[in-house]
């Protein structure tokens, strides 16, 4: 079976969940762990108030029993403390206007969206879905839906690591800088600007035994699959694994990996490659660099319109970050451990542990 999930949740909704399904039995989670990613996707330069109110924990509601998984679906929650400011606008249940104080009223209206953020979800959002408040495309489109997907790349992180398959996550450029000690002076320049910033980052997934993916369907790809795990991240607008696209410039013989041995392993000099050929792992780490835009909300408004006028407006602003890059890097490793795990499954079985376990301790391609 297939590891998959669903995530639900608004912005500034109750809470956030997921579900997931797919996982066997009797792996041991660390809650710690798995807080401690949630906490390093509020954290980094340039993030605004809300993570201020935020203090991100996952709640098991059912699949884990005394810290292990049981191989019935995982369904895992976490609370958005911000809520408590948002029970009228968020309410699910049809409001009575004229029983609402005169407060209430002015609250509810300015929560209301018809300035459309160019680059955001808003405009083809409305169109697509009948929206005349931009608020119902925007509560479910913000990154804060990313919370749960980095709660599920945990959980699979913290699976791999009993098979010595761990992820890391590095931020390479802020804004254009790519000197990691101008990078808090750059989001600082750009908050005195009302602007916002993206960036480059970088995964890398080590251990990994080969023969993950197929090259025999061109939906089982390995390289393919993390490319739309990662794009799918809230904006990434490019993916490069290995050499990525300066590969195009180069002869083969500068790009291609060559192969050694000195009979107890086999090994190689470079990874251009990025640890994947022909959709599949071939032993070498996985390397994949991803760009970030700036993110759309900006306090130095964009010319736009209404969405229910057309008249020529300033775009929406709403709290936002000026820079998320760091808070990227960790969406995106989670990402990718989701991907890894199910192809990982695929392999080695997901039925429980310990024989997962065995299977691997029986591989023979492991180099």
């Amino acid at each position: 079976m297939p590891l998959r999930f669903l995530t639900s949740g608004e912005s500034h909704g109750q809470c956030l969940n997921a579900i997931i399904e797919g996982i066997g039995a009797n792996f041991e989670l660390d809650f710690d762990f798995i807080n401690s990613e949630l906490k390093a996707r509020q954290g980094g330069l340039g993030r605004g108030g809300r993570m201020k109110i935020e203090n991100d924990t996952i709640h098991f509601n059912s699949g884990v029993r005394f810290s292990k998984t049981t191989g019935a679906p995982i369904c895992l929650e976490i609370k958005n403390r911000d809520w408590q400011n948002w029970l009228i606008p968020m309410s699910v249940e049809k409001l009575d206007i004229n029983s609402l104080t005169q407060e209430e009223k002015e609250l509810l209206e300015s929560k209301k969206i018809e300035r459309v953020r160019p680059g955001h979800a808003d405009f083809a959002g409305a169109i697509k879905y009948d929206q005349k408040d931009i608020r119902n495309i925007l509560e479910r489109s913000s990154a804060r839906e990313t919370t749960t997907r980095v709660a599920v790349g945990a959980i699979c992180q913290n699976i791999l690591k009993n098979f010595g398959i761990t992820l890391q996550a590095r931020v390479i450029s802020i804004g254009g800088e790519y000197d990691p000690n101008n990078f808090e002076q750059k989001v600082k320049e750009a908050q005195t600007e009302g602007e916002s910033l993206g960036g480059n980052v970088e995964i890398t997934i080590k251990n990994l035994p080969v023969g993950l993916g197929s090259h025999v369907q061109w939906d089982r790809r390995l390289d393919g699959r993390l490319a739309q795990a990662v794009m799918s991240t809230p904006a990434i607008k490019s993916v490069e694994i290995g050499l990525g696209s300066a590969c195009a410039d180069k002869k083969g013989s500068q790009v291609h990996d060559e192969i050694f041995s000195d009979r107890e392993k086999i090994y190689r000099k470079t990874n251009n490659s990025g640890g994947i050929e022909g959709g599949m792992t071939n032993g070498e780490d996985i390397v994949i660099k991803a760009s970030m835009k700036p993110i759309p909300t900006m306090k130095k408004a964009l010319n736009s319109i209404n969405i229910n006028t057309n008249e020529a407006v300033s775009a929406h602003f709403e709290r936002a970050d000026t820079c998320a890059v760091d808070a990227c890097a960790t969406v995106v490793k989670n990402m990718c451990a989701i991907v890894i795990l199910d192809a990982f499954f695929e392999k080695f079985g997901c039925d429980n542990f310990n024989e997962i376990k065995k299977n691997f301790e029986n591989n023979a391609t492991k180099i």
